[in-house]
C-alpha cells in the first residue's frame, strides 16, 4: 500500500537566537512515518521567523542604536488610548520629533488603504513619533527605537508596520514631554 508521510505537530517557537539583534526563532516538528510506495513527501520540518530580543541574556537593555523603532500612523494611538482609559491602565506617554533622512521607495509603493498614511513620510521632513502603552515598556519606561541614548546626529533605523519595503533612517531632534504632533506627521511606536 502507499504509506503518506506523518509528521508530528509543531513544538513550541524557540527564544532568539540572540539578544540585541534581529534574529530569528525557530520551532521544529519531526517524522512520524516515513513515506512508503510511492507515498507523498515529508514537508519541512524546521520553519524560522523574525524576531528581537531587547533584553540580554544577564537582563541588561540593548543598545538602543541596534534596534529599529517599529512605526505606524498617529491614528491608531487614538483606539489605543480608549482601550487603555477603558480598562483603568492610561499611564502618560511622550513623544520624540526626528528629522527623516532617507526614505526606500518601498514607502509609495504600497497602495492598501491600511499603508496609506506611508505617503506622508518625506526625507528632510520633521516626524513626530508617540510613545504610549503598551509600546512603552514598564522596565526601561520608554519604547524601542526612540533613540534615548544615541549620539547627536547618529542614524537611526526605522520600519513601517505592514509593509516590510518601507523603512528609512532618521535622526533625533528632541524628546517632548506633551505630545502636539501635527496630525499628518504623527506617527506611534509599536
Amino acid at each position: 500500500p502507499v504509506i503518506p508521510c506523518v509528521v508530528s505537530q509543531w513544538s513550541v517557537w524557540s527564544g532568539c537566537a540572540e539578544p540585541c539583534k534581529r534574529t530569528y526563532r525557530v520551532r521544529k516538528r519531526h517524522i512520524i512515518q516515513e513515506p512508503r510506495n510511492g507515498g507523498e513527501a515529508c514537508p519541512p520540518l524546521e520553519e524560522r521567523a523574525g524576531c528581537v530580543e531587547y533584553w540580554s541574556q544577564q537582563g541588561t537593555e540593548c543598545k538602543q542604536s541596534l534596534i529599529p523603532a517599529l512605526i505606524t500612523t498617529g491614528g491608531f494611538g487614538k483606539a489605543r488610548k480608549k482601550r487603555a482609559a477603558a480598562d483603568g491602565s492610561e499611564r502618560a506617554g511622550y513623544c520624540v520629533e526626528f528629522q527623516l533622512v532617507a526614505i526606500t521607495p518601498g514607502c509609495l509603493q504600497s497602495h492598501h488603504s491600511y499603508t496609506r498614511w506611508m505617503q506622508y513620510l518625506r526625507e528632510g521632513h520633521t516626524v513626530c513619533v508617540e510613545c504610549q502603552p503598551p509600546a512603552l515598556d514598564s522596565r526601561s519606561q520608554h519604547c524601542y527605537g526612540d533613540g534615548s541614548g544615541s549620539k547627536r546626529n547618529q542614524l537611526l533605523h526605522w520600519q513601517a508596520v505592514g509593509n516590510p519595503r518601507c523603512k528609512g533612517t532618521w535622526k533625533r531632534i528632541r524628546q517632548l514631554g506633551t505630545c502636539s504632533c501635527p496630525s499628518v506627521h504623527s506617527f506611534l511606536f509599536i
